[in-house]
This record gives structure tokens, C-alpha cells and sequence, in this order.
């Protein structure tokens, strides 16, 4: 890290007039210089999602604030190399509006912001708070900087960022916390079929989220009322599968 004030990218999938965002830039500032890089609106659910078909509009929205009609992850590859004067010693993606447990993960704008941060080879963690409105950001805000504050002592090794999750404290301090595995969530089978105003067929998905449970898992952990920090790594290989499949023959084809 360098012996300047560390610089922070701050970023995050509910847009950049979000509370989470907001709440998470005011802490961040205790730990360093804090620059938002933010999408102009909500982009939850958009994954990694990079634009690569149009270009980007950026407009400023104050001292080290910038407000994109992109993604997280073109938000954090804008900041990181077009509009902050040097690269950040950290990438902080939230404070999400709601949970990114287990599966979540493969879905979530917001852990995408911090894979994008960790791609570009920079310490990062994204932050959710698992509650419903009205929300207090400020319990999830205040652990988050305990951990960042801990990243940037000790980094992160490549390839890996840190998914944190908080729970609903009722806007009391977070007591407890668990290292944890991501758990197993997913958004159920049921699709909602109605009609629009013209009478056209409208599908809604993602109704009937369901949580199974998982020793040391982040859903389980979070039920229980602590927070959760779970270590995600990019390489996503299955490396016994390669194991054990690696000097397969497939019939007609050479393997080398």
C-alpha cells in the first residue's frame, strides 16, 4: 500500500442516490481519501455485466463523485482507469440494499463491483445488509470499516475479495460476526403469469427465494443474527473434477 492516505473506490448496484451508498462513503472517509463511482440508477440483479456495445456517459456529482449509465463493474473499470488520479488501494462495493448470500453471488451487482476491483488486482469487498425498509445503514457501515480497515493492513490474496453480509440489528451496533462458507439460496420455481394493461402475457421471477441450510453457511449465519465475512475466489475451477476426468479419452480426438 502506499504511504499516502489510501485512496477508496467506492461502488454499488441501487444507484448512486442510494442510502447504503451514502451511509458507506461517510464511514469509508475515517480510513482514507473515499472516491463514488456509481451507477445513474438501480442495477441490482445485472451480475458482471461489462458495456462493450455503446459508450459511457459520465457526469460529476461533486468532489470525487461520478455518476455512469453503466454497470458496477464499468463503474469500477472507469474509476480505476480513466477518472481517479492513481489506482486505489481498495474497492468497496455497497452498502447493498438487501442480503448477496450464497448464490447470490452469481447473480448480484454489487459482489460483481468488488470481482471487478479484484480483477484489476486491487484489495476488495462488497458489504450487504440483510433487511428489509425502512433500513439502518449505519450498524453495517461501521463493521464494514472494521474489516476494510483490516484489508488494507494486510491485503487480500489475488484473485479473492471478501463478501460481507449483515444482518438486521435494528440499528443497534453488530455484536457478533462468522467467518463463513456461502450457503446454498436460491430463487425457487414458481413464476407469477399476469397480464399487463393490453392484456400482453408478464412473467415475474425470483418470488419465492428459498435458503437451505449449510453447515458454516453465510444464510445460516445470518439467521442467527451475525454478520458473515466470506472469503469468494475467482478461479472457480473444480480442480478434483480435473483430477479425476483429466486423462479421459474422448474417442476421435487426440488429448494433449
Amino acid at each position: 500500500m502506499s504511504s499516502e492516505r489510501p485512496l477508496i473506490l467506492v461502488t454499488n448496484d441501487d444507484g448512486y442516490e442510494a442510502k447504503g451508498i451514502a451511509v458507506l462513503v461517510e464511514a469509508l472517509e475515517s480510513l482514507g481519501e473515499v472516491w463514488m463511482v456509481a451507477p445513474d440508477r438501480e442495477r441490482s440483479g445485472v451480475s458482471h455485466a461489462i458495456t462493450l456495445t455503446r459508450p459511457l456517459r459520465v457526469r460529476e456529482a461533486g468532489a470525487r463523485r461520478f455518476v455512469a449509465d453503466g454497470t458496477p463493474t464499468d463503474c469500477v473499470f472507469l474509476g480505476v482507469h480513466a477518472l481517479m488520479p492513481r489506482k486505489p488501494d481498495l474497492v468497496v462495493s455497497g452498502i447493498n440494499h438487501g442480503p448477496n448470500l450464497g448464490d447470490d453471488v452469481t447473480y448480484s451487482g454489487t459482489v460483481a463491483g468488488a470481482m471487478e476491483g479484484t480483477i484489476m488486482g486491487v484489495p476488495s469487498v462488497a458489504v450487504s445488509l440483510a433487511a428489509r425498509p425502512p433500513m439502518a445503514f449505519e450498524p453495517a457501515a461501521a463493521f464494514a470499516v472494521a474489516v476494510c480497515r483490516h484489508v488494507l493492513a494486510h491485503g487480500l490474496p489475488a484473485r479473492s475479495l471478501l463478501n460481507v453480509n449483515v444482518p438486521d440489528t435494528q440499528g443497534r451496533p453488530v455484536e457478533a460476526f462468522r467467518w463463513s462458507r456461502g450457503g446454498l439460496r436460491d430463487y425457487g420455481h414458481q413464476v407469477i403469469v399476469q397480464q399487463d394493461p393490453r392484456g400482453r402475457p408478464m412473467y415475474w421471477i425470483g418470488s419465492d427465494i428459498k435458503h437451505h441450510p449449510l453447515e458454516s453457511g453465510d444464510c445460516d449465519a445470518v439467521a442467527e443474527g451475525l454478520a458473515t465475512i466470506t472469503p469468494i475466489h475467482l478461479d472457480m475451477t473444480h480442480f478434483p473434477l480435473l483430477a479425476t476426468w483429466g486423462t479421459t479419452e474422448l474417442p476421435g480426438f487426440e488429448r494433449r
